[in-house]
C-alpha cells in the first residue's frame, strides 16, 4: 500500500537531466505517490505534475539564466506544500548553482536556500551511501574560508542536529560519530596546525561528557578505513574532505539529505550533466535512491 502522503520531486535544470530522469520514475514503482514540479512539456505525460513552464527556450546543455526564477518559484512551491503537510517530503533533482547566480540572485546551493525558506540558521548535509554516512561541517565554502568557520559553538551545533536527527529520522538509538580532524595527522599534536587540538577536541570531549557517542579527532585518511570501526556516521570538517570517499563508494547511487530542516528533503548525488543532456543515457540510479530514503525517513519520523 502506498504511503499516505506523496513526495514531491523537483525536476531541476531544464537543460540537463533532472527532467528525463523524472520521467523515468513513470517505469519505477515506489510505496508513495509521487508529484513533480517542473515544465510538464519536458516530462512524461504518466507523471503527476505540477506545472512550471519555463519562459525561455529549453535546449538540452545549453542553460538559460532567464529560466532561473521559475525554478526557484518551484522550489518555493514544492517546500510550502512540505511545511504545510501537504507531502511527505522534498526530493530534488540537480541545479546549477552558476546559472542561478548569472540570473542576479545570490544562490549557493539548494541546501542554503532551503534553510532560508523553513527558517534554519544552520542546516548539515549529509551524504549517504549504503551504511555510509558522511555529514559536513561545513558547506559550499572557499577552503580558505573553513578554519574560520569551524568555531567552537558552530561544530557543537551540527553535531547536535547531526545526533538527533540520526535518533528521529534514521531510528538510530544511541548514534556512533566519528569526527575528523581539520589538519593533516589532525594536527599532529599542534604542528601541523591548532585548530584539532584547539576547536574540535574540547567540543568532542564536552558533548561526550553530556552523553554523545564521538570519537575524534581522527586523521581524515584514516577515519573512513575499516581500522576506524565507525558504526553511523562521519562529521567532516568541510565538502571535499569527506564526499570523495563518500562518491567513490557510492557514486550513482549516494543521496544528499539535509539534516536540521523542519521537513525531510532528499537529492541526487550528481550535477546537471550537460554534456549528457537529451542523449537518454542518464542513470536514474541516484533519483531512485533519494526517493527511497525519503520515504524511509517519512516512515520514521511520522508520529505513531
Amino acid at each position: 500500500m502506498a504511503w499516505p502522503k506523496p513526495l514531491v520531486v523537483t525536476a531541476g535544470e531544464p537543460a540537463g537531466i533532472g527532467p528525463e530522469l523524472c520521467s523515468a520514475l513513470a517505469e519505477t514503482p515506489f510505496a508513495s505517490r509521487i508529484v513533480v514540479v517542473g515544465d510538464a512539456r519536458l516530462l512524461d505525460r504518466r507523471l503527476q505534475v505540477i506545472d512550471t513552464p519555463f519562459p525561455a527556450p529549453v535546449i538540452h546543455g545549453q542553460p538559460n539564466p532567464l529560466n532561473a526564477q521559475t525554478l526557484l518559484a518551484g522550489l518555493r512551491l514544492a517546500t510550502t506544500g512540505c511545511l504545510e503537510g501537504r507531502y511527505a517530503g522534498l526530493v530534488t533533482a540537480p541545479l546549477a548553482k552558476s546559472v542561478i547566480a548569472d540570473s542576479g540572485v545570490p544562490f549557493t546551493g539548494h541546501t542554503e536556500f532551503l534553510a532560508e525558506l523553513t527558517g534554519v540558521d544552520l542546516p548539515v548535509m549529509l551524504l549517504v551511501a549504503g551504511d555510509l554516512r558522511v555529514a559536513l561541517a561545513s558547506t559550499h565554502l572557499p577552503l580558505r574560508e573553513v578554519p574560520d568557520f569551524i568555531t567552537k559553538d558552530r561544530l557543537t551545533r551540527v553535531l547536535q542536529i547531526l545526533h538527533d536527527d540520526l535518533k528521529s529520522k534514521f531510528g538510530i538509538d544511541v548514534p556512533e560519530i566519528i569526527v575528523c580532524g581539520l589538519n593533516p595527522h589532525a594536527g599532529e599534536g599542534g604542528h601541523l596546525g591548532k585548530e584539532d587540538d584547539a576547536i574540535i577536541a574540547p567540543v568532542v570531549r564536552a558533548l561526550c561528557q553530556k552523553g554523545m557517542r564521538l570519537r575524534g579527532p581522527l586523521p581524515a585518511d584514516t577515519a573512513f578505513t575499516p581500522a576506524a570501526g565507525h558504526k553511523d556516521a562521519v562529521l567532516a570538517m568541510y565538502h571535499d574532505q569527506g564526499l570523495p570517499v563518500l562518491k567513490y563508494a557510492g557514486f550513482g547511487h549516494a543521496v544528499n539529505v539535509t539534516l536540521g530542516l523542519p521537513i525531510i528533503r532528499t537529492s541526487v548525488d550528481h550535477g546537471t550533466a550537460f554534456d549528457i543532456a537529451g542523449l537518454g543515457i542518464a542513470d536514474p540510479g541516484s533519483l531512485i535512491a533519494a526517493i527511497e530514503l525519503a520515504i524511509f525517513l517519512a516512515k520514521t519520523t511520522a508520529p505513531r
